[in-house]
């Protein structure tokens, strides 16, 4: 080999290691469940139960959508849940879950039904009350017309219920 291949191979080497280095230590900082939370500061949260106040109503949407809020933070926080006075504090209520018609086929006739849930939520941070709100969030979900609602409604619902909960968690500790 050439000095100046010798030379090459060894800055080629020094920079590999260089932005290793550099990538090792902005790894650190980063998160993988997107919870940007200071757990110096920040210990416990509280989760109250969101109500139903919605004219339509299906019964397990509710709770549904209570314990997966729940988890959501417990699968992807520290964070204690306790009945009161936590470090933050989320709670809200199950303001609308409609259906309405999303498209016509050729015939006229209603092709798609779309399902919407939309929760009202507080979120107040006794940490940093700059970061609290009160905002709507909503999910929609559609299916095809030649269905019962009954035949779909838990699926979808479901899928509504887990978008809303990762809508909440990314508004109120991820900081995105």
């Amino acid at each position: 080999m050439q000095l100046c291949e010798i030379q090459h191979l060894y800055c080629v080497v020094f920079s590999c290691l260089l932005l290793s280095c550099l990538l090792v230590g902005c790894a650190v900082s980063y998160k993988f469940n997107g919870a940007s939370i200071d757990y110096t500061k920040t210990k416990t949260i509280q989760i109250s139960d969101f109500p139903i106040r919605s004219a339509y109503v299906w019964g397990p949407m509710a709770p549904m959508f209570n314990n997966e809020l729940k988890d959501m933070f417990a699968n992807h926080t520290k964070l204690s849940q306790v009945r009161r006075n936590g470090d933050l504090k989320i709670e809200g209520e199950i303001v609308s879950y409609t259906q309405r018609n999303k498209s016509v086929s050729s015939e006229g006739h209603s092709a798609q039904t779309e399902l919407t849930i939309t929760v009202n939520v507080r979120f107040t941070n006794n940490k940093n009350h700059t970061e609290d709100f009160e905002r709507q969030f909503s999910s929609a979900k559609s299916y095809g017309t030649t269905k019962n609602l009954n035949s779909v409604q838990e699926e979808l619902v479901s899928q509504m219920v887990k978008d809303l909960a990762d809508q909440i968690f990314n508004a109120t500790v991820a900081n995105w």
